[in-house]
């Protein structure tokens, strides 16, 4: 699992959780869970992206979790969430049910985050009953469906079967990332960041994405090669925001564009200018923003209060 370098001090130092547990998905992989605010609090369910781990929400969950229940786990193989030999989309849905119904009593709806393969994870899990159960509404972060090599702009040609090319071998590449050096920052910038993000923004990002094991790195990045979810887009049900910045090299507007064309019930994109990959990082309060209205809406009661469903209920 991936070695911990977060940053220990600021905003984007992890708050220590209420709780942590552990999820079994189907095929028995183990899932890292954190558990942030009060316990009776509208529920947060974040699912973070390719080579991060639950330390890319810490502004989110450090502002939520004064009064929602924030749930935020590691995806397999990456934070405290053992490898597993299973890298897949159909894994990821898993996960997420396992997740759900490990947190949520039978019935309770949440607000549901996902960011890059975070995102992919909830179009992957959206046909799934325990998927369905739990979504109250939907926040799909910086994400696409499908053809993301194809789209990538990481490798400034044109569009063609070169840049697939190049750009499939850079971020299938099995050389490790080494330490955070002033290289390292300026190249994890360059390819996840907008040009205008803060040094402490950038050295956040770049101390998680460093802390993916090479191996799992590599394995995923296989599974998003050949990722395809459209049909799952055209599945997700829920009422979903999506946000994109304008400045996104790994999976750009065009892939926002192509989910609110498809998504049956889409309440619009954002697009954020100068903005890269890393939406709540480099837009903390803007993200944050956005789950606290998709709460409100969909997941408090008509008083404005919310009673969590108890178990069995």
């Amino acid at each position: 699992m991936s070695r911990l370098m977060y940053v220990k001090s600021g905003p984007y130092a992890p708050p220590v959780p209420v709780r942590e547990l552990t999820a079994v998905s189907a095929d028995g992989a183990r899932l890292h869970i954190e558990v942030h605010g009060p316990e009776n609090a509208p529920p947060v369910v974040l699912a973070h992206g390719w080579t991060c781990s639950t330390a890319f929400w810490a502004a989110q969950i450090r502002d939520l979790a004064v009064d929602h229940r924030v749930i935020a786990y590691d995806q397999r193989g990456h934070g405290r969430s053992p490898a597993s030999p299973a890298c897949s989309a159909d894994a990821l849905a898993d996960d997420l049910e396992a997740v759900l119904k490990a947190t949520l009593a039978p019935g309770e709806q949440a607000v549901i985050a996902g960011h890059s393969m975070g995102g992919m994870t909830v179009m992957a899990a959206a046909t799934r009953a325990g998927f369905r159960e739990h979504a109250a509404a939907v926040l799909l972060c910086s994400t696409g469906s499908s053809r993301l090599v194809a789209e990538s702009t990481v490798v400034p040609i044109r569009p063609g079967r070169l840049r697939t090319w190049l750009t499939k071998h850079i971020l299938g590449s099995r050389a490790p990332l080494g330490p955070v050096t002033p290289v390292a920052r300026a190249i994890l910038k360059y390819a996840t960041m907008g040009p205008g993000s803060a040094p402490h923004m950038v050295e956040a990002c770049a101390r998680i994405v460093h802390a993916c094991p090479r191996k799992v790195r590599y394995a995923w990045s296989h599974v998003l090669d050949l990722l395809d979810l459209d049909h799952g887009v055209r599945e997700l049900a829920a009422p979903t925001a999506v946000v994109v910045g304008t400045a996104d090299r790994l999976t750009p507007p065009v892939h926002a564009r192509s989910l609110a064309a498809a998504l049956p019930n889409c309440l619009g994109v954002t697009e954020l200018p100068g903005l890269g990959h890393m939406t709540p990082v480099e837009a903390p309060e803007l993200v944050t923003g956005k789950i606290r209205e998709l709460v409100t809406t969909y997941v408090h009661t008509q008083s404005g209060t919310y009673t969590r469903v108890k178990e069995g209920a």
